[in-house]
């Protein structure tokens, strides 16, 4: 039986809100994401409590600072015991090479590359030339260089990713299904079409989270895969 790569992202600032989606949609989903709004609602705490639903947890937590202090923010959340730990890869290969060695040996650590909230238009207004799919890449390069185990990015660009690192670990969010709406995401794409192009894992959010039956947007999800 192949496992759901679908993980759930519980980006809710109550602990009790989270709890409640999470252990309805449990059976649909292959794992749990908390992002910055939980944990730093929550902490240590929190992300116990929503581990005793028993399922892999993916903390999104986006580390990006010099590379001593990102290192230790990953040894204070490795007793956490999360399968997979976010840094931003444009803090550097240093950064990211601590960070990887801070990390439990069960935990992947995945790069960053261009929040799919963002195009070509932000790039520019933040000073980096060139496209989209570009960055991605390039960012994905120095990511394997630093000895990381993958990298975030839309599924846009995962094929190209893929075909260039044939076994990294490839995390995809912003995805919504074909007549979803596209909130603050610019770069998405369907669940399937990301897998097929070679994501590990699907990060869904708001289309299961704030769905009318989150249990039946789970299922439409697990079904297309």
């Amino acid at each position: 039986m192949k496992t759901n790569p679908v993980y759930l992202a519980l980006d809710f600032p109550r602990l009790e809100t989270a709890e409640a989606i999470a252990r309805k949609v449990k059976d649909h989903v292959g794992g749990l994401k908390l992002g910055m709004e939980f944990f730093y609602a929550h902490g240590h705490h929190g992300v116990h409590e929503i581990a005793k639903i028993g399922l892999p947890l993916f903390l999104d937590l986006k580390l990006h600072d010099i590379p001593n202090t990102v290192a230790g923010a990953m040894q204070a959340i490795h007793v956490l015991e999360p399968a997979i730990v976010t840094v931003h890869a444009s803090g550097g290969q240093a950064m990211m090479e601590d960070a990887k060695a801070a990390a439990g040996e069960n935990c992947k650590v995945v790069a960053v590359t261009l929040l799919t909230s963002l195009d070509e238009r932000d790039m520019t207004a933040t000073g980096v030339g060139g496209t989209a799919h570009d960055q991605v890449l390039r960012l994905a390069d120095l990511a394997h260089k630093a000895g990381l185990d993958g990298i975030v990015c839309s599924g846009h660009e995962v094929g190209a990713v893929h075909r260039q690192w044939k076994d990294g670990f490839f995390v995809v969010p912003g995805l919504r299904l074909a007549d979803g709406k596209a909130g603050d995401q610019k770069r998405t794409v369907t669940p399937r079409k990301a897998r097929d192009d070679g994501a590990s894992v699907l990060v869904v959010g708001r289309p299961i989270s704030r769905a009318e039956d989150p249990v039946a947007a789970a299922r439409a999800i697990e079904a297309t895969l």
